[in-house]
């Protein structure tokens, strides 16, 4: 099964959320419908960068390394390099 880490952006104040799921279309909807205490105040999100992994574990070393990094412009350049590719 693939697993993927992601990057929201809220549309309402450009604030970022980072998460790792197997499936990216749910889990924004769970976002977007208030399913995550976190996320419901800041509604709705859209999707501004994802990866591709061969397991959770991987998704998830990912997703720790990126919510470490805390820092707006790096998250925008990967969802920059995103569009680009």
């Amino acid at each position: 099964m693939k697993y993927f880490t992601y990057i929201l952006q809220s549309e309402i104040d450009g604030s970022f959320y980072i998460g790792a799921t197997s499936d990216t279309a749910r889990r924004l909807l769970e976002h977007n419908f208030g399913h995550s205490p976190y996320t419901s105040k800041k509604r709705p999100w859209k999707i501004i960068y994802t990866e591709e992994f061969d397991n959770k574990t991987e998704a998830i070393k990912r997703e720790k390394f990126l919510k470490k990094q805390r820092n707006k412009d790096f998250y925008l350049k990967l969802s920059n390099n995103l569009k680009n590719a």
